[in-house]
């Protein structure tokens, strides 16, 4: 594990599996129609019990699909969590893609802090299938992650937590430049 320490949040970077980890909110990343089949989602969903999907479906028949972008909101069913939140990140080529990648974050964030919890695990939104490079994601992270730091109140811990080496080390290696040294 390594810590980055801002004015207000306390940064954890650590690599594991996301369904493992303790804290009030984990991030999933998510597609617009909240199905969570593979990935860090389908790892969410076995883990956490088949509730997870089903409130999921009901999200999606109220409210439509998710934005890209954008979060909802369910329970964590068996996770170390109260909550999911389910970030939809874009896929790699969009041209807006980089601003709603950093919207995917900046809304998981926030919604983190409207909710009153005091620690939130994020992964590496959109370095999936939906193709993003790791060191492009850490930079969305990054800069999401400054900008929250200026109103966080109720959240104090942020876990980065991450699958693979590979995504470990970009995403240490854009921190440091960004948070100086751990």
């Amino acid at each position: 594990m390594t810590v980055f320490e801002l004015r207000n949040l306390r940064i954890e970077i650590i690599r594991g599996d996301i369904t493992k980890v303790k804290a009030d909110a984990i991030v999933n990343a998510a597609n617009s129609f909240l199905k969570h089949g593979g990935g860090v989602a389908g790892a969410i969903v076995r883990r956490g019990g088949y509730i997870i999907q089903k409130e999921s479906d009901e999200y999606v028949r109220k409210h439509g699909p998710v934005p890209e972008g954008e979060v909802a909101v369910t329970s964590a069913g068996k996770l170390n969590a109260k909550y999911v939140i389910h970030a939809v990140g874009p896929v790699y080529g969009d041209p807006k893609g980089d601003e709603k990648l950093f919207s995917a974050f900046k809304s998981a964030l926030v919604k983190a802090e409207e909710l009153g919890l005091s620690s939130i695990a994020l992964p590496a939104i959109s370095t999936g299938v939906f193709g993003y490079p790791y060191e492009k994601s850490a930079e969305m992270l990054a800069k999401a992650l400054e900008e929250f730091d200026e109103s966080a109140k109720n959240v104090r811990r942020v876990i980065v937590c991450l699958w693979g080496e590979e995504a470990y080390n970009k995403f240490l290696e854009v921190f440091k430049k960004h948070f100086g040294k751990s």
